[in-house]
């Protein structure tokens, strides 16, 4: 047992002991975040995530995530993923149904990663959650704790999530798995509308530019997707959907898009994998929706 959670139950909810509790509360985040960058982690104690009332939620991973997709490994994205999972499962809010149902938001705590999921839900039941989606994690021990909630008060700038994070409630609250980078293709559909895929002033499909149309196409999909971070793709599924001389060109696009930096290629699996870079988000999006191409893009046959 951790100090923090010996603390913890000895302390009972006593207001008394918040202020010592928030310091082994740091110590054991700071802990995780060390364990998550060895090649096993929490054999010895495992990572520690808490979970408040309200579904408030705190990780060792960087609060730099929330506007970063690189600022988590890959291990450190499933822990947050299941985390999301078990926010969404505890939830009582209802399905979302409209962009503006998705709620989740994430702030900063000390330099590490909270997140909020509003509208209800039982803290206790989070912790299951999450305890049980890690339990077949490879080479990850973790576990969750439920907190009371002071020990979360000071949390700074909590804010609505974007790229990743918001694709993992939307999958999480959809009823997929949003550690499963595969999970957002079952549920395209429900996603477009979720993620948004506003209409473009001339559409993708009818740009009259060979090449600006099939990247246009190939970005508005991977995005109707939610092909942002951790979710990623084939890189040989670029074409699909694209017909005759348009298949082979779609790989070419694919190719001018991963050298501008729009896509990252994901090295650590058999086939190429392939995401959209959520720094780079504000360009996808005007690409998508206007046909601006950006600086450092070249199209074949454009």
């Amino acid at each position: 047992m951790s100090a923090f959670e010996a603390a913890l139950l000895a302390a009972s909810g006593a207001a008394s002991h918040t202020s010592r509790l928030k310091t082994l509360l740091a110590a054991a985040l700071d802990h995780g975040r060390r364990e998550l960058q060895n090649a096993r982690s929490g054999y010895e104690e495992p990572v520690t995530v808490v979970v408040a009332s309200g579904l408030i939620a705190a990780a060792p991973v960087s609060a730099a995530l929330r506007a970063d997709a690189q600022a988590a490994g890959e291990r450190e994205w499933v822990l947050v993923a299941e985390l999301v999972a078990a926010l969404a499962q505890a939830s009582d809010a209802p399905a979302p149904v409209r962009p503006e149902d998705l709620a989740l938001r994430a702030g900063d705590l000390g330099g590490h990663l909270v997140l909020h999921l509003p509208g209800g839900g039982d803290p206790e039941l989070a912790a299951l959650a999450f305890d049980e989606g890690v339990a077949g994690v490879d080479r990850l021990r973790a576990r969750a704790l439920a907190v009371p909630a002071a020990l979360l008060a000071d949390t700074d700038d909590l804010r609505p999530t974007t790229g990743p994070l918001r694709v993992a409630e939307a999958v999480a609250r959809l009823g997929g798995d949003p550690a499963d980078p595969g999970a957002t293709e079952p549920l395209e559909a429900l996603l477009s509308t979720l993620l948004g895929d506003p209409a473009a002033p001339v559409r993708p499909h009818e740009d009259p530019d060979p090449g600006r149309r099939v990247a246009r196409r190939i970005l508005q999909r991977l995005a109707g997707m939610g092909k942002w971070g951790g979710y990623h793709t084939e890189f040989a599924h670029l074409p699909r959907g694209f017909v005759g001389n348009d298949r082979a060109l779609a790989m070419e696009v694919g190719e001018a898009l991963l050298a501008a930096g729009l896509l990252c290629e994901k090295p650590s699996v058999g086939q190429r994998h392939v995401y959209l870079d959520p720094r780079r988000a504000g360009d996808i999006q005007r690409m998508i929706d206007t046909g601006e191409v950006p600086d450092g893009l070249t199209l074949p046959f454009s």
